[in-house]
Formats: structure tokens, C-alpha cells, sequence
């Protein structure tokens, strides 16, 4: 009766143990079932979250340009930033008339450090004499070779591309010796292609060159007579022609066309390779004319000074070549304007302005030749500054010497004469031979300075230097 009783009591208890587990079984069935329904409520959200937001997209995009088409969205440009300008120091003064009339120089957006060139060089026209000069050079301490790439006679001489040259046409000029009958002959296009510059570049270059490009400015008889209203006139309109200038026309210095024209030659051949552009006839004409009327550039009172206008075009031509490629520029000027402020007023050169436009080097034409019988400089008579290459040329020096010692003034660099001037008249002149230069040479060096270039029209320095 006991182990009965016993047995009854295990069976009661595996039937319970079995009731339990099923109930756990069934819990975690109806678990497992919640956490598959509670999976597929989520995914299903997500999935009509994103079709909303992909739809409120679709709905602003419209709402944008309802009307906007595939090809017009394929066709539209990215927005382009404007580098933003940089601050550039000018060592000469703000000038309110200046800014009234041509208004504020260009923004410069970078600025490069300027190449210099340490220079000792000679003028060989339109690359004249090129193998006989390249031998000079390569026993001699000459290292650069001018060479022009437009003058006042010739148009452009380099195989050029610039369509405002290109319909162009280049005239010779001729007249009686008091500017009588005046005539004009056609010599054909204004772009001369009288040597390739590329070829050139490459063949100085090769010889450890470096290549200086000259460009004539304002003396330009074929641009004058091409644009006539570019050309310097009087209070009437008409096209002037200056007698100490062979009765030929200007270009106007205050006409930044004409500004626009040049430093678009100089960044052609900067393109082109040529290490260093050279702006001379930088001036405007002496003030005699056929006429007898004024050259007319404005009202006076709102009218800058012509000092002001070659000082404002060589600003321009600095920021617009030298500052962003790091492209020496220099300006040629007269050898007078070092003892002379009055003939530096009548030109636009100003010796004590001229150095502070920020360009490279400054390079006065100081020939002796050039100078007049019985001439002061720095205090010293010359009966014939012709006969004293090496007195003239450093008395001229340093009779300029303050104003060139001026912070941030350019380089100095002055041309010297080689070549014998026999039009000054009998007993006037020496027949100018390699002492003579090197006199000059000697005085440059003895004034502080250690640049030069020799300037010879027809290129030829046989027996002038070694």
C-alpha cells in the first residue's frame, strides 16, 4: 500500500514537469512569433519612411524650377570663386586725379617674385647678327641680347598673333625737311614676321642668353595713322605731328587702348619665352609742332599731369605682367631727366617718380652724344660731353644718384653708347671704340651700380667689345 502510493506520487509529479515545460514551450513560441512581428512592423516603416522622404525630396526639387529640363541642369556651369585680390604696396603716392580719370589700378590676384635679371647686355635690333653676337657673348661677361619685338617704324617684327595687329597695316612716312608734303606708302601688314621668336628664344637660351623683349610705346606713326583716335590730337580733333620728332605722330600716352594694345604684346611673348619685357619710347613727343596748336588731352583741372600718365601705364603694365608671372619689367628714359626736371615735365618722365612704379629696372639712355655743347651735369661744365665718356657718364649718375637711393626704387641700368656719332659735327665726337666704352662701363661701376646695356642700331660690336 505504501510503494503504491509511492509510484502515484512520481506520476503526479512527471505529469506536472510535463504541463510546465509545455507551457514554456508555448511561451516561447508566442515570443519568438512577437519578436517576427515586431521585425516585419519595422522594415515596413523604414521602407515608407524613406519612400516619404524620397518623395518630400522630389516635391522640393520641383518646387525649385518646376519648369527646369534634364539638358538645361546638364548644361549649367559650376559657380567659378574669384580668387580674391591681394594687397600690392606702391611706393608712390595716392594720386585723386589719377583715380578720377583712369580709375584705380587692376586688382592683382597673385603675386610672383620678380626674376631678376643681372644684366649685361647689348641691343641687336630685330635679332641682327645673331650666330656673330652669340660668339661675342660666349667670351665675354655679356649675358642678354635685346631684341625688338615691335619699334616705331616697323610694326611688330616677330611672327605674332594678335588680330588687332594683324588688321593692321604698316606705313613708311616721308617729308620735306620743314614737314611739307607729307606722304604715306603701304608697305603691306603691320605684323612683319621678320623672325620667328620661338627659334630665337630657344637658340639664345641654349647659349646661356637670357632674351629681353623691346617694345617701341608711344612712337608709333602706323598705329596713329591705322586708329587715328588713338593718335594724339589737338583741342579740335586733329592728329598732330611733332617737328623735333620728324614731323611724325604720336600715339596718345593718356589713351589706355593703347595701354591695353602693348601689354598684350608683352604676355604674347612672354608666352613665347622671352625673359624680360623692355618698354621704351615710354614718353611723350616733344611739345614743338607743325601746326602750332596744343596737344589736347582733357580739361586741365581734371586732366593729370603727363608724368602722371607714363607713371600710370607702367603701374598698369607691372600688375598686369610682372606681378602675376614674375616677369621683370623695365622702362627705357631719357638720360636728361637725371639733371633736368623741367625736359622730364614736357616728356611724362619724372627721374624721381619713374623708379617708383614698382617695375624692375629703370634704364637711362646716357650717351654722351646725346647731350648738348657746353652741358652742366652735377655741377660740371662739358664744353663737349662727347669727348668724355667716362666724366659724362658718371657726373649724369650721380646727379640722379638721391632720388635713385629712394626705398623701393627700381634698378638702375643705363644704356651705353657704342657707336660714333660723326653727325655731331667735326672736332665735336670720338670715334667710339672699345676704350671708350669701357670708360663709360668703368664710370657705371664707379657710381654704385653694375648693370648696362650697349646700344648699337646696326648690332655691330666688332672692335667695340670683348
Amino acid at each position: 500500500m505504501g510503494y503504491s502510493m509511492s509510484r502515484e506520487r512520481k506520476r503526479a509529479r512527471i505529469n506536472f514537469l510535463r504541463k510546465v515545460i509545455a507551457v514554456l514551450f508555448l511561451c516561447c513560441v508566442v515570443l519568438l512569433i512577437a519578436d517576427i512581428v515586431c521585425m516585419i512592423v519595422l522594415i515596413n516603416g523604414g521602407k515608407k519612411s524613406k519612400k516619404t522622404t524620397s518623395d518630400t525630396s522630389a516635391t522640393v526639387e520641383s518646387s525649385v524650377d518646376p519648369s527646369a529640363s534634364d539638358a538645361e541642369s546638364e548644361t549649367t556651369p559650376p559657380t567659378e570663386t574669384t580668387p580674391a585680390p591681394v594687397e600690392v604696396k606702391e611706393y608712390l603716392p595716392e594720386n585723386a586725379l589719377a583715380e578720377s580719370y583712369w580709375g584705380p589700378l587692376p586688382e592683382v590676384t597673385e603675386v610672383k617674385p620678380v626674376q631678376h635679371n643681372d644684366v649685361r647686355g647689348i641691343y641687336i635690333a630685330a635679332a641682327m647678327r645673331l650666330d656673330e653676337n652669340i660668339e661675342l657673348a660666349s667670351r665675354s661677361d655679356i649675358n642678354a641680347f635685346v631684341i625688338d619685338l615691335k619699334d616705331e617704324g616697323g610694326g611688330i617684327l616677330y611672327n605674332s598673333d594678335i588680330q588687332f595687329a594683324k588688321d593692321m597695316k604698316l606705313y613708311n612716312y616721308k617729308c620735306n625737311k620743314d614737314g611739307s608734303d607729307p606722304s604715306w606708302e603701304d608697305k603691306g601688314s603691320y605684323v612683319q614676321n621678320a623672325y620667328n621668336l620661338d627659334s630665337i628664344v630657344e637658340k639664345c637660351h641654349q647659349n646661356g642668353i637670357k632674351v629681353i623683349g623691346r617694345i617701341v610705346c608711344f612712337n608709333d606713326l602706323s598705329l596713329a595713322r591705322n586708329h587715328p583716335e588713338m593718335s594724339i590730337v589737338d583741342a579740335n580733333g586733329n592728329t598732330m605731328r611733332f617737328k623735333l620728332e620728324g614731323y611724325k605722330q604720336f600715339v596718345n600716352p593718356y589713351d589706355t587702348k593703347v595701354w591695353d594694345f602693348l601689354i598684350e604684346i608683352a604676355q604674347e611673348a612672354i608666352s613665347k619665352g622671352v625673359d624680360e619685357i623692355q618698354f621704351d619710347y615710354v614718353r611723350f613727343p616733344t611739345i614743338s609742332t607743325k601746326s602750332g596748336e596744343a596737344p589736347y588731352f582733357g580739361p586741365e583741372d581734371t586732366t593729370p599731369t603727363r608724368i602722371d600718365a607714363i607713371n600710370r601705364f607702367l603701374q598698369t603694365a607691372r600688375r598686369k605682367i610682372q606681378d602675376p608671372t614674375g616677369i621683370p619689367v623695365t622702362a627705357d628714359v631719357f638720360g636728361i631727366i637725371l639733371s633736368s626736371e623741367l625736359d622730364g615735365k614736357l616728356i611724362g618722365q619724372g627721374w624721381s617718380t619713374v623708379g617708383l612704379t614698382g617695375v624692375d629696372a629703370v634704364c637711362p639712355m646716357l650717351y654722351p652724344s646725346h647731350y648738348a655743347l657746353n652741358t652742366q651735369l652735377n655741377g660740371k661744365l662739358f664744353d663737349k660731353p662727347d669727348k668724355y665718356p667716362y666724366e659724362v657718364m658718371f657726373n649724369a649718375l650721380m646727379a640722379g644718384k638721391a632720388s635713385a637711393d629712394q626705398e623701393g626704387y627700381a634698378t638702375v641700368r643705363p644704356y651705353v653708347q657704342a657707336f660714333t656719332a660723326s653727325y655731331i659735327g667735326k672736332d665735336n665726337y670720338l670715334d667710339y671704340t672699345e676704350v671708350e666704352i669701357k670708360k663709360e662701363i668703368q664710370a657705371i661701376y664707379d657710381a654704385g651700380y653694375t648693370e648696362w646695356i650697349l646700344w648699337n642700331a646696326a648690332a655691330k660690336y666688332a672692335n667695340r667689345f670683348s
